[in-house]
């Protein structure tokens, strides 16, 4: 195998034990497992929980859970889908909105962090290379 890809394999492995999202979440009052739907309803825009159930690759059943958990906190609102009255979508609240870029403000914190010492052409370079990366993995490539 190419040492360069060993090399990618391990760091991601070493991310995903350090970067928990308890890890990156720790500075908030959301149970983890909700967080992930708060993040998933920011990036999809209003969402049904068929939609959060496959961005969050659980079940139904635990997908919708974690929505009602959501709705109680306050942190989602359910509302009428415009085009499909028998179903329903979830949009962030106020505080749900609030969570979300306070998550936010602390991930981006702990990459600043991490990245403190290297030059801007580095962290371009970077952002540039790993957003591609990221991209090809979701494609299937």
């Amino acid at each position: 195998m190419d040492p360069a890809v060993v090399r990618v394999e391990r760091a991601m492995v070493a991310i995903r034990r350090s970067q928990s999202r308890r890890m990156l979440s720790r500075h908030m009052a959301v149970d983890p497992a909700v967080f992930g739907v708060l993040d998933a309803v920011e990036e999809h825009g209003p969402s049904s929980v068929t939609d959060l159930a496959d961005a969050l690759a659980v079940d139904q059943p635990r997908a919708s859970r974690l929505v009602a958990k959501a709705v109680d906190e306050g942190f989602l609102v359910r509302q009428a889908d415009q085009n499909d009255g028998r179903r329903s979508l979830v949009s962030l609240t106020a505080s749900g909105r609030a969570q979300v870029d306070a998550a936010h403000s602390s991930r981006q914190e702990v990459f600043a962090r991490a990245m403190a010492n290297w030059s801007d052409n580095e962290r371009t370079t970077f952002a540039r290379l790993l957003t591609e990366f990221i991209a090809g993995i979701d494609s299937g490539r």
